[in-house]
């Protein structure tokens, strides 16, 4: 079955749901996966954004703020 086949199937049996609260599982369920496709987009780092950042990271280095492989090793394990 193509894809196209599955939504009319499913639109159909959607339109044949007559339990209010199955309808609003639906809309619970559409609204997160919308807000889980919404956060998994991916957004590159503009130009200025990723200077700033290398910036910030260089300054955090050279002022000794970085955890050491090690450390993070001994802290989170494998």
């Amino acid at each position: 079955m193509d894809i196209q086949s599955r939504k009319l199937a499913f639109i159909q049996a959607f339109l044949n749901l007559q339990s209010e609260e199955m309808i609003v599982q639906f809309e619970k369920l559409m609204k997160k996966a919308k807000n889980m496709d919404e956060e998994n987009q991916f957004k590159p780092f503009s130009t200025e954004e990723m200077n700033e950042r290398i910036s910030r990271s260089e300054d955090d280095f050279n002022n000794k703020k970085f955890k050491t492989t090690s450390e993070l090793l001994s802290k989170y394990g494998r």
